[in-house]
């Protein structure tokens, strides 16, 4: 039982390679009608559910190791490389298969250099800057977390070829525009390493006052759901963003009282 926490990690690292695979073999073709915006393939729907699963995996292995007290320096850095393949380098691929799909949108889509696409993987490389970061200061991290938690990145990109496929109230359509794309990778990479302060998803006590913005998050997120179908996940991203920039550990409030 005490190798189940690192078991759980490998799965993480073993789901995110296949979403590669699934990602890479996808094409960035367009189809419209009067209900469907789909770019890319079925592949990169697949991608997206096997990062689901990759950040199921990533939780598990947390609660399996403060289950069976089981912690060690090989976990910790195991979980990291596992994470970065996970939610840096798959997510990355997404991003880079959107880009060429808006690219190839456009008339001289043959003369489109590859470089325009290479953006997508500064997020691959800002989630591994934002994991080494966390390795040499998760002691000072023990509340929140300093700087966008990499699986949240993950999930959010993971969400694209979901949306994209399903295209529910035409944001699937919204989302093909290179300025957009660069937008969104350009704000990852920021918050990745940004001082910002983001709560942990288990609140520190159940308590109302330390476990309200995880609440409105999942509250929030279910009210979302019959509107607004697989586009809720990015809306609980930004609602984690927006609510980390308000949120104040109870004791620090009222210390800052005193």
């Amino acid at each position: 039982m005490k190798h189940l926490p690192n078991l759980l990690t490998l799965a993480n690292l073993f789901c995110g390679c296949i979403a590669i695979a699934f990602i890479l073999n996808s094409q960035p073709f367009l189809t419209t009608d009067a209900q469907y915006w789909v770019i890319g393939t079925e592949q990169a729907y697949w991608g997206g559910i096997f990062i689901g699963i990759a950040a199921l995996c990533d939780l598990l292995d947390g609660f399996a190791a403060r289950a069976l007290k089981v912690f060690s320096p090989i976990g910790k850095d195991l979980d990291s490389l596992a994470d970065l393949v996970s939610f840096g380098v798959a997510p990355s691929m997404i991003l880079f298969k959107m880009l060429w799909g808006a690219y190839m949108r456009q008339p001289n889509a043959i003369d489109t250099p590859m470089l325009s696409m290479t953006p997508a993987f500064l997020v691959a490389c800002f989630a591994a800057l934002r994991l080494a970061k966390f390795n040499i200061t998760a002691t000072e991290q023990k509340w929140s977390f300093k700087g966008l938690p990499v699986p949240a990145v993950g999930l959010f990109v993971a969400s694209f070829p979901l949306i994209n496929w399903f295209n529910p109230m035409g944001i699937g359509a919204m989302l093909q525009g290179k300025w957009t794309i660069y937008l969104i990778i350009a704000i990852l990479c920021w918050l990745m390493v940004s001082n910002i302060r983001f709560f942990k998803f288990m609140p520190e006590k159940w308590k109302l006052n330390y476990l309200w913005p995880q609440l409105i998050i999942v509250i929030g997120t279910l009210v979302a759901i019959p509107f607004l179908k697989i586009a809720a996940i990015p809306l609980a991203f930004i609602l984690y963003v927006l609510l980390s920039l308000v949120y104040k550990r109870p004791e620090t409030a009222e210390t800052a009282n005193i």
